[in-house]
């Protein structure tokens, strides 16, 4: 029984991070995912990145994530991470304005971060991403025994 009197299990509470948390937690990771407006509909793609002073620098190539990033509509980027020993999970959005990295010295700077991304190909873009707003989250990770049912393990018509 919980505190309440009742066999409810109590749910800890929801930690809302500080900025300069959010900031510290996007640099211990590299990989997020950006989220922009393709022809009026969401979209979402991995990507590489490096925090530079206050800001989000990721490279890519010709295609629809450059033209989406560099829109007037703003982006997204989330990350997260899980302690797998504490089972303690946090996600940071970072939301705001992308813009090319176009200025040779701003160009030989954000080389200077050393960004490679995953997948091979041209990736001579530099984007950079200013945010507005910074916003993370930490929690305790629910153990699936908690939201478990007896119908997670039934059958499915199509045997999924």
């Amino acid at each position: 029984m919980n505190s309440s009197g009742t066999h409810e299990q109590d749910t800890p509470a929801t930690e809302i991070l500080p900025a300069n948390e959010c900031w510290d937690l996007l640099r211990s990771v590299s990989v997020g995912r950006l989220a922009v407006l393709v022809d009026d509909h969401p979209d979402i793609f991995p990507v590489n990145y490096k925090v530079d002073h206050g800001s989000m620098v990721f490279r890519t190539g010709e295609g629809t994530k450059l033209h989406a990033a560099l829109s007037d509509a703003p982006v997204a980027i989330e990350a997260d991470g899980v302690n797998a020993e504490t089972g303690v999970a946090w996600s940071v959005v970072a939301k705001g304005q992308a813009s090319a990295v176009t200025l040779t010295q701003e160009v030989l700077d954000t080389i200077g971060l050393l960004l490679f991304p995953w997948e091979a190909g041209q990736k001579d873009q530099f984007i950079r991403i200013t945010p507005d707003t910074v916003t993370g989250r930490r929690f305790k990770v629910t153990p699936p025994v908690t939201w478990w049912t007896p119908l997670d393990d039934a059958p499915t018509a199509r045997g999924e």
